[in-house]
């Protein structure tokens, strides 16, 4: 028997990229959404195929949230044009994830979906 325990904050990655991908599946090959997360970092990326090779698909990250145990402290992160990792600002750090997605999906300052 294996041991299996849930993760809540996988759980609640998996169910924030679900609820922004979008429910067309021919769109969903031309744009979607997903993210990797390592216990410790979480990253949220658009998936869509090379715009010179359409074979091709390529994963572009827009959202970095990183956990900080010694705070135990969510940050949020944004792309900047340069390729580099910003801290995120007015509201940078939370000691609940969810609250930091929120963030990423209101995009009031428009540094993740442009």
């Amino acid at each position: 028997m294996t041991n299996s325990t849930i993760d809540l904050n996988e759980a609640t990655l998996k169910s924030y990229v679900e609820a922004i991908r979008p429910n067309d599946l021919e769109i969903r090959q031309k744009l979607d959404f997903g993210y990797s997360y390592d216990g410790q970092i979480a990253l949220l990326f658009t998936i869509r195929p090379d715009w010179r090779n359409p074979e091709k698909i390529q994963n572009s990250e827009f959202a970095k949230i990183r956990y900080y145990k010694t705070q135990r402290i969510w940050k949020l992160y944004w792309m900047r044009a340069t390729g580099k990792w910003e801290l995120y600002e007015p509201s940078p750090q939370s000691t609940h994830l969810e609250k930091l997605l929120d963030i990423v999906k209101e995009d009031k300052h428009h540094c993740f979906h442009g």
